[in-house]
């Protein structure tokens, strides 16, 4: 297929460029995220010459590009913004997958685009993901990292944590801030995976795809799932499996006290009998939730309930404190 300036499309609204560049802009690899994003906008915003879908997935690389520049950049120009030489933005993003990511030559091709990101950074309102935050910070000569340390942005990443479940995700973040490590000012990613199982399946994409380090954190019960990761591990990766059990058997009873007295005014459940039972805490809160005739436990909302906490480094458990240490120090215990 020949690319000719002579196309016809149907324009992008601001909405459809705003979430096309926010899908490019996530932490994913670039293989599955541009050929995903760029044969949709093909599909949707191509009126001629007329590919069929089945088609799309044959368009040489090249022409592949130069189509979605041409829709993106057209669509601009109707909204208002004209054309410009400036590509320092397409620079730094080429730049930071590369780094971040394991990327073959015809994926470069894609990223080596001249979608006008210049004039779309106007577009992007307040209330950003972190990603979009980032994204407008790069029209600057200024380092990616300064600003990231300077504006909690995140991006770019340097580290990414793959825990078993949302409580991780959740008060990771928050329990290393108290211990002074600033998540978003280093860089650092917590993934939830959904479980043991979920965490070896992204372990193994990650670990052949990604060039910044990897910190696997696993509940008590994953020593199996551990076997399977440990030929896949790189030198820059690091595990820690919980001595405590799950996560929420870190939690101390004062934590827990805290967590509960918004909706347990003054009631003290530290020497309660369910507390006191050989089971895993998850399990405890949902049986105290029964027999205090609250709402169903919900992990989630229970973490949700902690991060809002003002905590102080007391509340949290040694081994809270060692998790953190080792995801900052980069330390790997199996070492």
């Amino acid at each position: 297929m020949n690319f000719t300036e002579d196309i016809k499309i149907k324009y992008m609204t601001k909405s459809e460029i705003v979430i096309s560049v926010d899908r490019l802009t996530r932490f994913k690899e670039p293989e599955i995220k541009y050929l995903r994003v760029f044969k949709d906008i093909i599909s949707n915003h191509l009126i001629n010459p007329s590919i069929k879908k089945n088609e799309i997935e044959n368009i040489d690389f090249n022409v592949l590009k130069l189509f979605v520049e041409k829709i993106i950049n057209k669509s601009l120009e109707n909204l208002g913004f004209p054309p410009t030489n400036n590509l320092l933005i397409n620079k730094k993003i080429y730049e930071y997958e590369n780094s971040t990511f394991k990327i073959n030559d015809d994926i470069n091709l894609l990223l080596k685009n001249k979608i006008n990101y210049a004039s779309i950074i106007n577009l992007l309102e307040d209330d950003l993901p972190f990603n979009l935050r980032w994204l407008k910070t790069l029209e600057r000569n200024d380092s990616p990292e300064d600003f990231r340390e300077k504006y909690s942005l995140r991006y770019p990443i340097r580290e990414v944590i793959l825990a078993e479940g949302i409580t991780e995700e959740i008060l990771l973040p928050k329990f290393a801030k108290i211990l002074g490590v600033d998540f978003n000012k280093k860089g650092i990613y917590v993934i939830s995976a959904g479980g043991k199982n979920q965490v070896v399946k992204y372990f193994y994409r990650f670990a052949e795809s990604l060039k910044i380090p990897i910190f696997v954190l696993l509940d008590k019960d994953a020593s199996s799932n551990l076997e399977q990761i440990k030929p896949k591990l790189r030198t820059q990766d690091s595990v820690h499996i919980l001595e405590s059990g799950e996560f929420e058997d870190l939690f101390p009873p004062k934590l827990i006290n805290k967590a509960l007295d918004a909706e347990m005014k003054n009631i003290s459940i530290i020497n309660d009998d369910i507390m006191l039972k050989s089971i895993p805490m998850s399990k405890k809160l949902e049986e105290l939730f029964k027999t205090r005739g609250m709402h169903e436990f919900k992990k989630s909302e229970f973490a949700a309930a902690i991060n809002e906490l003002n905590l102080t480094e007391s509340d949290l458990s040694d081994e809270i404190k060692l998790v953190i240490s080792e995801i900052y120090n980069k330390k790997n215990p199996l070492n």
